[in-house]
């Protein structure tokens, strides 16, 4: 009985310290810091609309010594925009930004915000999902990646980020891409 129940409790401590909802590939532990003005993006939290409309701060509580990819996808959306009813459950690439770097030291609570100067290669595109009955919350995960120095996305890569944003698919972009797994993660519910 002693025995379960400490196997229990460190099956739920692993699932507490994912960043990325239960069920999504691949996992990450690492906390992405993501916040929207002055809300910081807890896993699961919810937020407007309007609070996501423009484009969030990110930073690590690791020391950031590199430069970093970072990419935004709605795991709830629809093949069908129009009326998402009509449509099958689907992914849907948001945004995926390169060459973040850090932006001076640690804050006091050990964060440093990763800023870069790049719009692409898919621009920010805000959290928009339709309003739905009965209302459902968009998961928008957040995704971080070490950029391999000299990195130039390969053509099968630029292809997934430019023509498959509808069912995109994370594992399959990585492979193609020749990223290593994600080393942070969040993700906040947008209801429309």
């Amino acid at each position: 009985m002693k025995g379960s129940s400490i196997l229990s409790a460190l099956a739920l401590a692993s699932i507490s310290a994912a960043q990325t909802p239960e069920g999504f590939t691949p996992v990450v532990e690492q906390k992405l810091e993501v916040t929207f003005g002055t809300k910081s993006v807890t896993p699961g939290l919810a937020f407007a609309k309007t609070e996501t409309s423009r484009q969030p701060t990110i930073g690590l509580s690791l020391p950031p010594n590199g430069t970093y990819l970072w990419m935004m996808i709605d795991l709830d959306a629809s093949t069908n925009f129009v009326n998402p009813k009509q449509g099958q459950p689907a992914t849907y690439l948001h945004t995926v930004l390169r060459d973040f770097k850090a932006s001076g030291s640690a804050s006091v609570d050990g964060v440093t915000t990763l800023t870069t100067t790049t719009t692409g290669p898919v621009a920010w595109f805000a959290p928009a999902p339709p309003a739905e009955q009965p209302p459902h919350p968009h998961r928008y995960t957040n995704l971080l990646w070490e950029q391999p120095a000299n990195w130039q996305i390969p053509a099968q890569a630029s292809q997934m980020l430019q023509s498959q944003k509808v069912g995109f698919n994370v594992p399959n972009f990585i492979t193609a891409a020749g990223l290593s797994a994600p080393i942070a993660a969040n993700y906040f519910n947008v209801t429309g």
